[in-house]
């Protein structure tokens, strides 16, 4: 994919401004190779600091995911909907149980497509964004009112997927467009 430039999103967009930043930035998150659930992650900004830790529950029928700051303190927890038409998945907040934000798969042919709802932090009012990625492509697009505020990518062939089966996805933040937790794979 190639790399474009974001329009800066004002106010900032996401339900913790503390992840909220100034410039456009590109995250990555990277799988770590030895995971007993399959499911544990880094997301490192562009200079190689970790922003967020991910780590997947070995035995959760929901398929939880555990999300922490860089120091290991809960931040919330992302699960899939187990009754649910389409794949849907929602984050709780650490310590309250609150719906954070809720993610909503669409019917599609060829493509993927979700719905991301949230009550944005820095306006208390609701938000949409639409996610629709090209399983072709290995990409998607983040956008608002069909204004692109986030773009994911993947490489189709690294070496670290080839001989680890691990995933490597970047996603390009519009400046102070977007949470650096929000990073999510198309």
């Amino acid at each position: 994919m190639a790399h474009i430039h974001l329009a800066p999103v004002n106010p900032p967009l996401g339900v913790n401004p503390n992840y909220c930043v100034g410039k456009q930035t590109t995250l990555v998150m990277k799988e770590k190779v030895f995971s007993l659930s399959g499911d544990t992650f880094h997301i490192t900004d562009e200079a190689g600091l970790e922003v967020v830790q991910c780590r997947g529950t070995t035995f959760s029928l929901s398929d939880r995911k555990e999300f922490m700051d860089t120091r290991g303190n809960p931040l919330f927890s992302l699960r899939n909907k187990l009754i649910a038409i389409h794949k849907t998945f929602y984050a709780e907040e650490a310590g309250t149980g609150r719906i954070l934000f809720e993610i909503k798969g669409k019917f599609s042919i060829g493509k993927s497509k979700m719905v991301a709802t949230f009550v944005n932090a820095s306006t208390q009012q609701p938000v949409e964004l639409l996610v629709k990625g090209d399983w072709l492509d290995r990409s998607a697009t983040i956008t608002m009112g069909g204004m692109v505020v986030a773009q994911i990518s993947r490489s189709v062939f690294n070496m670290r997927e080839l001989i680890g089966g691990q995933q490597s996805v970047s996603i390009s933040i519009g400046a102070r467009g977007f949470e650096k937790d929000r990073a999510e794979r198309p």
